[in-house]
C-alpha cells in the first residue's frame, strides 16, 4: 500500500443475510470504517470465504474485488437507464463464489450526487450523452476517486486483488494508490433498449471493456 495513504480502521463488522428480488440468497460480512478521507459512509461486503470474518486475509488468495458506485435509481428501483443494478447483482454472486469483497461506494452519478445525476438525465433527454451531460452541469465527466476503496482494502489487510470491473480507471487508480491489481475480470454486458446509448458512451468516452454489437 502507498505509505502516503491515510490510515482507516474497521469501525464495525456484522453478518447480514442478503436476498435479491430474483431469489438469490447469500451471506455477507459487512464492514464500516473510521478514517475514510471523504467522511462518507462507504461499506465493504465480505462474501464467500471472506464472509466469516475469522481468517486473516493474508492467509487467502487475492480476493475478487468490485468497487461499485452507489446508484439509487438502478440498485434499488431497477432503473433501465443504466446497467448498475444488474452489475451489482452479478458481482455479489460472482464474488460469493470466488471469495472477496464488494466495496459499496457512496458516489452517486459518477461522483456528482443524486440530484445532479437527475439533472444530467434531463440533459441526456435533450441529446447529450452521460459524460457530456455531467460536463454541461459544470462537473467532471467522472469525478469518482477510489482513495477510499484503497483505504478500505488496507483496513481489511488486502494489498493484492483480482479486480471485477470493465472500467480501466478503477485499475489505474488502485495501482497508483498501492493496491496491486494482479488480474482483472470483466462483468457481463447488461444491454437493454433503454441503456444502449449509455453503454455505448462508456465504451467510446471512457474505454470500458464492453463488447457491444453496434460499437466498432
Amino acid at each position: 500500500m502507498d505509505d502516503r495513504l491515510p490510515t482507516a480502521t474497521v469501525r464495525t463488522q456484522v453478518t447480514v443475510p442478503l436476498r435479491f428480488p430474483d431469489g438469490y440468497v447469500t451471506t455477507a460480512r459487512v464492514y464500516s470504517f473510521h478514517g475514510l478521507v471523504d467522511d462518507r459512509e462507504h461499506l465493504a461486503f465480505g462474501l464467500g470465504d471472506r464472509a466469516a470474518g475469522d481468517r486473516p486475509d493474508a492467509d487467502l488468495p487475492p480476493p475478487l474485488v468490485r468497487p461499485h458506485s452507489e446508484c439509487l435509481t438502478g440498485d434499488v428501483f431497477g432503473s433501465q437507464r443504466c446497467d448498475c443494478g444488474p452489475q451489482l447483482r452479478e458481482a455479489v454472486e460472482r464474488i460469493a463464489e470466488a471469495g472477496g469483497y464488494l466495496l459499496y461506494l457512496r458516489q452517486e452519478g459518477r461522483g456528482i450526487g443524486l440530484y445532479a445525476k437527475l439533472d444530467a438525465y434531463a440533459l441526456q433527454d435533450g441529446g447529450l450523452d452521460t459524460y457530456e451531460a455531467n460536463v454541461a452541469l459544470g462537473r467532471g465527466a467522472d469525478e469518482r476517486d477510489y482513495t477510499v476503496a484503497a483505504q478500505m482494502l488496507a483496513a481489511l489487510g488486502v494489498s493484492r486483488v483480482t479486480l471485477l470491473s470493465n472500467n480501466p480507471d478503477k485499475a489505474d487508480q488502485l495501482d497508483r494508490l498501492g493496491v496491486a491489481v494482479v488480474d482483472r475480470m470483466l462483468t457481463g454486458v447488461h444491454l437493454s433498449p433503454t441503456n444502449a446509448a449509455y453503454l455505448a458512451a462508456k465504451v467510446t468516452r471512457a474505454d470500458h471493456a464492453l463488447d457491444l454489437p453496434f460499437v466498432p
